[in-house]
């Protein structure tokens, strides 16, 4: 954040100010929504939840060092006024961006974004001054605050773009134009609210596309047909990348390595170097790939692109998040949120992580697969048993059930468990597993299933 006066804020986002005793005390922290993360010399956000009004925290956090509140009505510590806080964060991430003019890398998709803009920071990081979405920070509320914690130093803002129907990325790219963009998939993740099917998704996906200039950079992925079929709703300059042999940017000799880490040779139209990345699985090398192809659009060479890679960790909770137990479980921590091909991908990523060990599958619902939910979870039980899981836990009433169903139907000899909710979930894994098993836990961000996971990695489980 580039220091900005209360009195410049309020011209910038059309607020009245209330309660403020100096107008031209300095905000030179970012922003933040949630009382317990302000900083000292930062702005509070007061928004309106399902559950919480921030603005009931507006004294708290001034108390924690925000200089002011940016809410919809005086809350009795100094604020600036508006109609809709939502709108005035875009306003100002949008005033900052005018002033300090970044290079703004805008990437969505329907699985992978947070894994893939993880890698890409850190690829760039290592170039020069960089400031990537935290956590998933990629909606109306999350795209500004990212934006917000970038300043005069910042060459290169990742901003990782989510889109739950059609529009928002047409809002968010309004918010932040990109230079650069890139598209990873399209699957079924958010279909129940963009329509009928993966073509809606697409539609959705591509307004990130549209909003690129000539001169900018749009990243198509070369093996998903949907994502070249954006390649025609933009005039930006097109690279593409995958494991396609008509990709610029392309994985050749993929392997896993020790641990089921994913190895390849990244090639790219500087050359070739060795890749083999600190996350399992192989549905890595798409991600990193995108990585890859987003650098080089900006003019990275495939020696520094690698070292990037190869250096890079798991930054993000609950993906593929693996902790050892001092009796030899394993427990991965994939619960996050789930579709079909992040469900896909968790286990056969397990069960190359597992070997010959013993494995047990902790499995709540997915969200937002509209008509077809059941088919789709049905679908999840009948690979559990197909790729030689142990155990079954499905959590949870409904599909849960289709998919503990489909897995007893199979004559593969999976052993299958129900539980009602995450405490009984609990309950059962701690009762089920034994030394040197390996425990994979995935659900819908909503089941809430990453406590359960949280609780089976405690040594006293």
């Amino acid at each position: 954040m580039i220091p900005m006066t209360l009195h410049k804020i309020a011209q910038v986002v059309g607020a009245s100010l209330h309660d403020v005793r100096d107008p031209q005390a300095l905000v030179t922290a970012p922003s933040a929504v949630d009382s317990r993360e302000v900083v000292p010399g930062g702005l509070f956000a007061a928004t309106i939840g399902a559950r919480v009004d921030g603005h009931d925290y507006a004294a708290g956090a001034v108390a924690s060092g925000a200089v002011a509140v940016l809410a919809s009505r005086p809350v009795g510590v100094p604020a600036l006024v508006v109609e809709d806080v939502q709108l005035a964060l875009g306003l100002l991430a949008r005033h900052l961006l005018e002033q300090i003019s970044p290079i703004v890398i805008g990437l969505t998709g329907s699985v992978g974004k947070t894994t893939t803009k993880d890698l890409l920071a850190q690829v760039l990081e290592r170039h020069a001054a960089t400031v990537a979405t935290d956590r998933s920070f990629n909606n109306e509320l999350g795209l500004p605050l990212t934006v917000l914690r970038a300043d005069a130093t910042t060459r290169y803002l990742v901003l990782e773009m989510g889109a739950g129907r059609k529009g928002d990325l047409r809002y968010l790219t309004g918010i932040a134009p990109p230079q650069v963009g890139l598209v990873l998939n399209v699957g079924s993740a958010h279909v129940e609210r963009m329509g009928s099917g993966p073509a809606d998704v697409a539609q959705a996906k591509g307004e990130l596309v549209e909003a690129l200039p000539a001169d900018g950079f749009a990243l198509l992925n070369a093996d998903d047909p949907y994502v070249m079929g954006m390649a025609g709703r933009t005039s930006a300059r097109i690279l593409r990348y995958g494991r396609s042999a008509q990709a610029q940017v392309r994985a050749e000799d993929v392997r896993l390595a020790d641990r089921a880490r994913t190895a390849f040779e990244l090639v790219t139209p500087s050359g070739r170097a060795p890749v083999e990345l600190d996350l399992i699985g192989e549905h890595q090398v798409s991600n990193a790939l995108a990585a890859a192809a987003v650098a080089t659009a900006l003019g990275l060479g495939v020696a520094e692109i690698a070292a990037g890679l190869n250096a890079a960790r798991r930054r993000s909770a609950g993906r593929l998040e693996i902790v050892e137990r001092p009796d030899g479980i394993t427990i991965v921590n994939d619960a996050y949120n789930a579709s079909p091909e992040s469900m896909r991908a968790g286990l056969r990523a397990v069960k190359a992580l597992a070997g010959t060990r013993r494995t047990v599958a902790v499995l709540g619902a997915m969200g937002q697969q509209a008509a077809a939910s059941r088919a789709r979870h049905a679908e999840m039980g009948r690979l559990v048993a197909d790729l030689g899981f142990d155990v079954l836990i499905a959590v949870g009433a409904g599909d849960p059930l289709a998919m503990a169903e489909a897995a007893q139907s199979s004559d593969q000899g999976v052993a299958v468990h129900t539980a009602e909710d995450v405490a009984g979930a609990v309950k059962l894994a701690t009762a089920l597993v034994e030394p040197g098993d390996v425990v994979f836990v995935k659900a819908s961000s909503e089941i809430g299933l990453g406590a359960c996971a949280r609780a089976l990695a405690a040594p006293t489980c």
